[in-house]
C-alpha cells in the first residue's frame, strides 16, 4: 500500500477548467472520501488519480513516485465502478481471477489469491455461480474481489453503492468498512451520499466547483465547518442558517432577540444544527417560530418552523414537545453550539 499526493492538479476540458489547483496528501492506509454536489469534479479527480483522465497541470505522486504521465496499467491502482462490469458467461471464480489469468499468473497461485479474497468477502459459497444468480450486493462484492486479487497500491471506488437499494447500501457500507479494517489499504471513495462519507471515512474532502472547500474528519466537518457551503452540505437535515448582525457585544436576529457574541469579526449569518435547539414558550430563547410542518421519522421527529424575516428553522424535537401546526413556540439555541459566518461565508 502507498501514499498518494496531489500537487496543484488542474483539469481543463477545452477552455473549461473543472479541477482548479487541488493540493491533497493521502496517507498510507487512509480511507479518504470525496463528496460534493453533482458537477463539483469529484469523479473527474478520481479518474485523474487512476490515469483515466489526463492531468492538465500539476503532479500526481503515488508512493513518492511521479505518476502524472503514467498509463493506468503502470499505477498499480484498482478501481471499482458504479457498474459491476462482470462477465456474464463466467463464474464468480473466473471473474475474480480474470486479470490474473490475463497477466499470465499460474493457475495454483491464481486459485490461492481468489480463495483468499473470497474468504475476506464471504463469497466462498458462490464461487461457481454466474453473476445472474447473485444479488446486487454479491455482484458488487465480486467486483471488489476482482480488485483485491491484484494486490493493488490503493483502491479507488467511484460511487459503488449507488445502484443498490437502501437495505443493500447499509449492508455494503458495513462490508467496505470491514474490508478496510482487514486489509489496511489506502482507499479513495467518491460518493454524493453524505451518510456513506460520515460512516466510512477517516477524512472527508468536500469539493465545491473544482476546489477543496474543506478537508477533515467527519466530526471536524460536522462540528467545525469552515464555511457556509460545508455547514449546509454536511448534516441531514442541514444546518439552519439565519441572517444576523452585530449589536455591540450581542448578535441580533431579524424579528428575534439574539444573544451574547464573543467570536470576533463581522457576523452576517448564524448557523445552528436542528438538534441544538430546544422548544419553550413564546418569548423564551432567541426567536419565536410558528409550527409549519411536522416530519415524523420514527426515531426522530423534525419540526419546521416559520420564523418570519429570519426564514425557516428545522428542529429535532423530543417526543411530546412537538406542538401542533399553527402553534407559536419559542426557540432556545444552545449558546455553546452556535456557528457564525461573515458576509463571504467564512467561519468567524
Amino acid at each position: 500500500m502507498a501514499s498518494i499526493e496531489l500537487k496543484a492538479v488542474e483539469k481543463w476540458f477545452g477552455e473549461v477548467q473543472v479541477i482548479k489547483g487541488v493540493d491533497l496528501a493521502i496517507e498510507t492506509g487512509e480511507f479518504i472520501i470525496f463528496v460534493g454536489p453533482s458537477g463539483c469534479g469529484k469523479s473527474t479527480l478520481l479518474r485523474m488519480i487512476a490515469g483515466l483522465e489526463e492531468t492538465s497541470r500539476g503532479q500526481i505522486m503515488i508512493a513518492d513516485r511521479d505518476a502524472t504521465a503514467e498509463p493506468p496499467s503502470k499505477r498499480g491502482l484498482a478501481m471499482v465502478f458504479q457498474s459491476y462490469a462482470l462477465y456474464p458467461h463466467m463464474s464468480v471464480r473466473e471473474n475474480m481471477g480474470f486479470s490474473l489469468k490475463a497477466a499470465g499468473v499460474k493457475a495454483a497461485e491464481m486459485a490461492e489469491k481468489v480463495d483468499a479474497a473470497a474468504e475476506v468477502l464471504k463469497l466462498g459459497p458462490y464461487l461457481d455461480r454466474r453473476p445472474k444468480d447473485l444479488s446486487g450486493g454479491q455482484r458488487q462484492r465480486v467486483a471488489i474481489g476482482r480488485s483485491i486479487v491484484r494486490d493493488p497500491t490503493a483502491f479507488l471506488f467511484d460511487e459503488p453503492l449507488s445502484n443498490l437499494d437502501a437495505a443493500l447500501r447499509v449492508e455494503m457500507r458495513y462490508e467496505i468498512a470491514k474490508l478496510h479494517q482487514t486489509l489496511g489499504a489506502t482507499m479513495i471513495y467518491v460518493t454524493h451520499d453524505q451518510v456513506e462519507a460520515m460512516t466510512l471515512a477517516d477524512r472527508i474532502v468536500v469539493l465545491e466547483f473544482g476546489t477543496i472547500a474543506q478537508v477533515g474528519s467527519p466530526r471536524e466537518l460536522y462540528e467545525r465547518p469552515a464555511n457556509l457551503f460545508v455547514a449546509q452540505f454536511i448534516g441531514s437535515p442541514k444546518m439552519n442558517i439565519l441572517p444576523c448582525s452585530l449589536d455591540g457585544a450581542s448578535y441580533a436576529l431579524p424579528g428575534g432577540r439574539g444573544g451574547a457574541y464573543s467570536h470576533g469579526g463581522s457576523p452576517a449569518h448564524l448557523g445552528i444544527r436542528p438538534e441544538h435547539i430546544t422548544l419553550g414558550a413564546p418569548g423564551e430563547g432567541q426567536i419565536d417560530g410558528v409550527v409549519d410542518v411536522i416530519e415524523y421519522l420514527g426515531a426522530d421527529t423534525f419540526v419546521i418552523f416559520d420564523c418570519g424575516a429570519a426564514g425557516q428553522v428545522t428542529v429535532r424535537a423530543a417526543d411530546g414537545a412537538v406542538g401542533a401546526p399553527g402553534e407559536k413556540v419559542g426557540l432556545i439555541f444552545d449558546a455553546d453550539r452556535l456557528h457564525f459566518f461573515d458576509g463571504e461565508g467564512h467561519a468567524v
